[in-house]
C-alpha cells in the first residue's frame, strides 16, 4: 500500500497553508492592513487546516490518512464559511461583522494570548483593502478554501483508485 503521493500532497498543503499566513502578516505587519475578526478566524482555519496535513502526512495507514485528510476538509469548509461571509460583508458594508460582537470571542482564543501581532483583531471587515490580481484577500481566501475542499477529496479517491 503506497501512500507517499498523498502524504507528499498533505505536506504541500501545509507548506501552502503556512505560506498564506504568513502573507497575510507580512500585509498586516509591513503594509499595515489591520486584520478583522474573520481575518483571524480564517488564520486559525488555515492554521488548523496546516497542522492535520502535517500530521496526516506523518500517518502510516490508509484509515489515518483518511481521518486527517477529512479532518482538514471540515477546517476548509469551515473557512469556506468566514470566507464566505467576509466577501458578503465586503459587498455589503452596511452588513458589518460586528467588531464589537467578534472581537472579544476572537480576542480570547488561546493563540491571541500567546501570539497576539498574529491572532489579535484590530479593524473592521467592511475595510476595503486594495485588490491583488482584481480579487480581495477574502475573495482570494473563499477561493483557496473551496479548492481545498474540492482537490483533497478528489487527489485522495484518485490516488486510491491507482492504488487499487
Amino acid at each position: 500500500m503506497r501512500l507517499g503521493r498523498e502524504r507528499r500532497f498533505l505536506v504541500l498543503l501545509g507548506i501552502i497553508c503556512l505560506a498564506l499566513i504568513g502573507g497575510a502578516l507580512y500585509m498586516q505587519i509591513v503594509l499595515g492592513e489591520a486584520p478583522c475578526p474573520l481575518c483571524i478566524l480564517q488564520r486559525y482555519a488555515l492554521l488548523l487546516i496546516a497542522l492535520f496535513a502535517f500530521i496526516g502526512a506523518a500517518m502510516r495507514t490508509r484509515r489515518s490518512i483518511t481521518l486527517f485528510e477529512t479532518l482538514v476538509v471540515i477546517c476548509a469548509l469551515a473557512g469556506v464559511g468566514v470566507a464566505g461571509h467576509h466577501v458578503y460583508t465586503q459587498f455589503y458594508p452596511a452588513v458589518s461583522c460586528g467588531i464589537d460582537v467578534l472581537q472579544p470571542i476572537v480576542d480570547g482564543l488561546p493563540l491571541a494570548k500567546i501570539f497576539p501581532l498574529g491572532f489579535q483583531v484590530d479593524g473592521f471587515c467592511s475595510t476595503p483593502y486594495p485588490p491583488i490580481l482584481g480579487l480581495s484577500l477574502a475573495q482570494w481566501a473563499l477561493v483557496a478554501f473551496v479548492l481545498v475542499v474540492v482537490l483533497v477529496p478528489l487527489l485522495t479517491v484518485r490516488n486510491r483508485k491507482a492504488l487499487s
